[in-house]
């Protein structure tokens, strides 16, 4: 599970901004929200509110980037990060930017930081709690020779020929761990944290077509799955009692308007020997014992992103993963949204959920969110993002009887847009 995730010098975000899981001291509603771990208490969701522009979407950004850098190292040292530092000063795009994540897998707490511009990977460090915290690696990069140099902790023994390996396999612009991935050596540590990054951090969710595409795709391969995700609709009132799947290759050469419809309406298609595999899928209603199967395309956007949102949920109730989504609310009615979120917080057990949203009913429905589940974005005089939960605010602001709603909408709580009047100049 995720403890916190720092961001620095990235993209609108300046200054260091964290956002945590860790639980504060209040037990309300802590049999839903709040996961122990060891002495800590973490919590499953973290919903992040801002107006347009004020960073939101960033912090997932940053999230899927440190992902990258781990999982899918460049393969030359010309290329460079695709990021951007702070742009609107005039000193910050020629500092350094830094990401930390802290975080558990198999019980064991760890911390990982990496420094970067966008040519090299200037430091990184990674740390284990075994039980007390220790070093395992420091890489810094010569950026005179563009080599890296990696020193490893005291409590750490690798063979001199296998850390030389990996030095040669960590180019400038790669993470160690990264090299690591490119590597044929035995590490358990740096194993256990890439499996972490490959198999609990998800990649972000940003538009429909990507939930349904993955969605579809592990329906056809998993029976229990589906019967999850079925059951999941089932309970959501679409009146939906089925969703079939059926795959068909089609040839990529061909031009015909039915197959250019058949590949528009798929939900996902694998090249493969100058074919592509479609999948289409559709959704079986009954009414009055009668079943007529419905094309996904047909359906309405809701549940469309319902039917994507349905698979996540049942990932996330049946296996340990953490989904950064944006835009949790799109399509969605209100009460289907808070459907969602109950949903996960009543079944999940170590699973968690980043997203982003402009639903402000949350702030009007503290019987359903804890004050440190609700982080909000705004943004500085320098117009860089402060990112702070309600949990932050101390009781001159905030009390247990004060309206949330209410005070964000006096400004109390910041995040609120700064807008002008409604009259157009056409002159």
């Amino acid at each position: 599970m995720i403890i916190n995730f720092s961001i620095e010098n990235f993209g609108p975000i300046k200054e260091k901004q964290t956002l945590s899981f860790e639980a504060d001291k209040s037990k309300y509603l802590e049999d839903y929200y709040v996961v122990e771990v060891g002495n800590l208490r973490l919590l499953k969701m973290a919903l992040i509110y801002g107006a347009n522009a004020s960073g939101k979407t960033s912090i997932l950004k940053a999230l899927d980037f440190l992902r990258d850098l781990v999982l899918e190292p460049q393969e030359k040292k010309t290329e460079t990060l695709n990021f951007n530092p702070f742009l609107f000063d005039p000193n910050a795009p020629e500092q350094n930017s830094k990401l930390s994540i802290e975080f558990i897998q198999n019980e064991i707490k760890y911390f990982y930081e990496i420094e970067f511009s966008k040519k090299a990977i200037v430091k990184e460090a990674l740390f284990f709690y075994h039980p007390n915290k220790a070093n395992i690696f420091r890489r810094t990069t010569n950026l005179d020779n563009q080599l890296t140099e990696i020193s490893l902790g005291s409590k750490i023994k690798k063979d001199a020929i296998a850390l030389k390996t990996l030095e040669s396999n960590t180019l400038w612009n790669n993470t160690v761990l990264g090299g690591f991935l490119k590597t044929n050596i035995e590490w358990t540590e740096l194993g256990e944290v890439t499996d972490w990054f490959k198999n609990y951090l998800q990649r972000s969710i940003h538009a429909d077509v990507e939930i349904n595409s993955f969605v579809a795709s592990k329906l056809g391969s998993s029976k229990a799955f589906k019967f999850s995700v079925v059951n999941i609709l089932r309970k959501a009132d679409f009146n939906i009692s089925d969703v079939l799947i059926e795959k068909e290759k089609i040839k990529t050469w061909n031009d015909s308007s039915s197959y250019k419809r058949k590949k528009q309406n798929s939900l996902d298609n694998i090249e493969s020997d100058g074919l592509i595999e479609v999948i289409n899928v559709s959704f079986e209603h009954t009414i009055n014992d009668i079943s007529y199967s419905l094309p996904f395309e047909l359906e309405s956007q809701g549940t469309q992103r319902y039917f994507g949102f349905a698979g996540l949920l049942s990932l996330l109730i049946n296996a340990s993963v953490a989904f950064p989504i944006d835009e949790l609310e799109s399509s969605l009615h209100p009460d289907l949204y808070i459907h969602f979120i109950l949903s996960f917080i009543n079944n999940a057990k170590q699973s968690q959920i980043i997203a982003t949203t402009h639903n402000r009913e949350i702030l009007n429905n503290k019987d359903i969110f804890r004050d440190d589940v609700i982080w909000i974005t705004d943004k500085s005089s320098a117009s860089a993002t402060e990112l702070y939960s309600l949990a932050d605010f101390d009781s001159s602001v905030i009390r247990d009887t004060t309206n949330r709603l209410n005070a964000y909408k006096s400004g109390k709580l910041g995040g609120v847009p700064n807008l002008g009047d409604a009259y157009i100049t056409t002159d």
